[in-house]
């Protein structure tokens, strides 16, 4: 499960990120993108997660994860499309010179810190 490496490099991007002075103050949610052809598995990636978090500055924090459809670019048409099966030809000209523009991120989009209600 490769996924456990990945959220051990995720909390820690996340915890060099916080500023010096909100080290305190609890991280509540952290938002990620995945592309579709990343070989992630979100549920084992929360999974993961909810494990890995445990006495860090992390936890109780929440993963939610937003999962990124893939692109494709015909080289010969310029027609653009999405896919949800793995099938890399252009479906306007059917040619097979294609780029794969989106699909497989793996993306710290934003961290949610507490606020002081105070």
């Amino acid at each position: 499960m490769h996924e456990m490496g990945i959220v051990i490099q995720i909390i820690d991007i996340v915890k060099s990120s916080i500023p010096q002075n909100l080290k305190g103050v609890p991280v509540e949610r952290v938002h990620i993108a995945v592309g579709k052809m990343s070989a992630i598995v979100p549920s084992s990636l929360k999974f993961c997660f909810d494990i890995a978090i445990k006495d860090t500055p992390l936890e109780g924090s929440q993963l939610h994860i937003e999962e990124l459809p893939v692109t494709l670019h015909c080289k010969n048409c310029d027609h653009k499309w999405t896919i949800d099966q793995p099938v890399f030809k252009c479906d306007k000209c059917h040619h097979t010179d294609i780029d794969m523009l989106s699909g497989r991120e793996l993306n710290i989009v934003s961290i949610e810190m507490a606020t002081d209600e105070s």
